[in-house]
């Protein structure tokens, strides 16, 4: 039996992430000592290697081909699949092939076909050499989540043995609350993304048996659980608490809806991504404006009455208007994501015909009439043309002021651009907004969805009270999904659960697309994605780290 080579060898890559007010506080000495034991043996040591463990390890380690960090590459193959961006002219790390579909149906009857479908591209390239030569896409995912959760898995096994300062209960428990709460994102991001994976809770340990997706998120969720409860019950020092979590989240980061969250907000934020576990995890079909299509070929099972009821009651307990969230932010040196390229708004804002990734036409045609998050960030200066479905006619602005209380989506101006990198207020609400539509309240359901517009400053009339069916509240809460999670790395996973990523065939597709092609504008275009809807798992852990005899499938039965 081999260690699992990937969590291994990232694990002791933890960094000081140097940064104002942070240096003294993550100089830990020689991570890569062969007993981390001799090398972190004091609180302010712990504390760094926690942190470093989760902006180092987790953002940071392998992402050195498009971008500079976990939100420009695994973020924007998201992005990419969901067909809110398109790819570029340069093949790097399949951005442009990744979110090509199988074919697009014109409106004339035109077909256009994809020579090299996603499917069988994704699985030619998942080897170890690709990886090396930057094109194994399943690779950088796995990466950085089972890099976290083994530094987590360290620090966890040390936060016992170390003297600790004023309330050494409350210090140390908050300590294994944020490890907790990582384990948790780490495992939420490994199930919702791959068929199977692997479940590792011990430093150092050595594990080959793989499971299935469903096991993943369900260790997610414990681990979420377990969070809530230490905050529940485990702190009795407000501030040690605050002392030992301002040490945790870099200082830079500590600023707009980013900071010290309390007990209660920290809660909130765990309720939300309990909701979001279940949530991405299933399907809830809207294909060709249609609640409850059937997909005759599929990973996953379909959203359930009693499903929309607890996402209702998690969200319900979930993040509130005024609740600090985990943020990301940049600086000018010795950051964990740069402003210019460590992010999907990073490398996609500018002129289309210079930037990395390109805006979609399907993404700019749900913004409604009037939308002011439109007029702002979005200009139609210049058109990048492609001769599949990459062709656009607009760019994102670089903003940082506009008009007052509008969403403001990139900039690239250190310091400006927030990062959420877990949920946010935005997030939760329009959970709320499609479980009650599910649960046929459509009416509170269209309310949330009215609350999210209005707190990013849409501008437009609200939708709640004027008599909209279940399709028609549906058709407005896919698309204010779309336009308001915008670069936040969830576009996929709506995509793949509202059945649009299927086989036509199959039941799924995309209908009514704006596409441009040969200098046409059609709007009324079929398209047919057929992508795989959860991946393989990486050769490069699986060559080195082969499964046990019981383990399930590390390649996709269903594809």
């Amino acid at each position: 039996m081999q260690k699992n080579k990937i969590i291994y060898l990232v694990f002791f890559a933890t960094v000081a992430l140097a940064a104002t007010g942070c240096k003294k506080q993550l100089n830990v000495g020689n991570p890569n000592l062969p007993t981390l034991e001799g090398n972190v043996s004091t609180e302010s040591g712990l504390i760094s290697f926690a942190q470093g463990g989760v902006y180092i390890n987790g953002f940071v380690n392998g992402d050195v081909w498009l971008g500079d960090s976990y939100f420009s590459l695994p973020w924007a193959y998201s992005e990419l699949m969901g067909d809110v961006l398109g790819g570029g002219e340069g093949s790097n790390n399949q951005t442009t092939t990744i979110g090509v579909p199988d074919y697009i149906l014109l409106d004339n009857g035109t077909r256009l076909t994809n020579p090299s479908p996603q499917i069988a591209l994704i699985r030619l390239y998942n080897n170890r050499s690709a990886t090396a030569n930057a094109n194994n896409t399943t690779y950088y995912q796995w990466l950085n989540m089972y890099a976290m959760n083994a530094a987590c898995n360290k620090v966890l096994s040390l936060v016992d043995k170390i003297k600790l300062s004023g309330d050494a209960t409350t210090r140390a428990n908050t300590i294994k609350a944020w490890c907790y709460w990582w384990k948790g994102y780490a495992y939420a991001s490994i199930g919702t993304l791959y068929y199977s994976g692997l479940i590792d809770n011990t430093a150092d340990s050595i594990n080959n048996h793989y499971v299935v997706k469903d096991s993943i998120i369900a260790e997610s969720n414990k681990y979420f659980s377990q969070a809530a409860q230490v905050l529940t019950s485990g702190i009795s020092n407000a501030g040690d608490y605050n002392t030992v979590l301002g040490e945790l989240i870099p200082s830079f980061c500590q600023t707009g809806k980013g900071g010290v969250l309390t007990t209660d907000m920290w809660i909130r934020n765990i309720n939300t991504m309990l909701a979001r576990n279940l949530l991405l995890s299933k399907l809830a079909t809207f294909v060709n404006g249609v609640p409850g299509t059937t997909i005759t070929k599929s990973s996953t099972s379909a959203m359930t009455a009693a499903d929309w009821t607890s996402v209702l009651n998690y969200a319900t307990n979930g993040i509130k208007s005024s609740d600090l969230v985990f943020t990301g932010r940049t600086v000018e040196t010795n950051y964990f994501f740069s402003a210019t390229g460590g992010s999907v708004a990073a490398v996609t804002v500018g002129k289309n015909k210079n930037t990395t990734l390109k805006v979609s036409e399907r993404l700019v045609q749900d913004f409604n009439p009037g939308d002011q998050r439109l007029a702002m960030n979005f200009n139609a200066a210049t058109t990048f043309v492609n001769n599949y479905s990459f062709t656009t006619r607009y760019s994102v602005n670089d903003t940082t002021t506009g008009s007052t209380g509008v969403y403001a989506y990139a900039t690239r101006a250190v310091g400006e651009y927030e990062l959420f990198i877990a949920g946010s207020y935005e997030e939760n609400e329009l959970m709320l907004a499609e479980a009650n539509i599910w649960l046929g309240n459509t009416d509170a359901g269209l309310g949330h969805l009215d609350i999210v517009r209005s707190f990013q400053g849409a501008g437009i009339a609200a939708v709640a009270g004027t008599g909209l069916s279940k399709a028609q509240a549906l058709a407005e809460l896919v698309k204010e999904r779309r336009v308001s999670l915008l670069f936040r790395g969830l576009s996929f996973y709506d995509a793949r659960r509202w059945g649009w990523t299927y086989d036509v065939s199959n039941g799924g597709g995309s209908y009514g697309n704006t596409v441009v092609s040969s200098g046409t504008v059609f709007t009324n275009a079929t398209i047919n994605y057929n992508f795989l809807d959860f991946w393989d798992i990486p050769a490069d852990e699986t060559d080195l780290n082969r499964p046990d005899a019981t383990s399930a499938a590390v390649v996709n039965p269903n594809f």
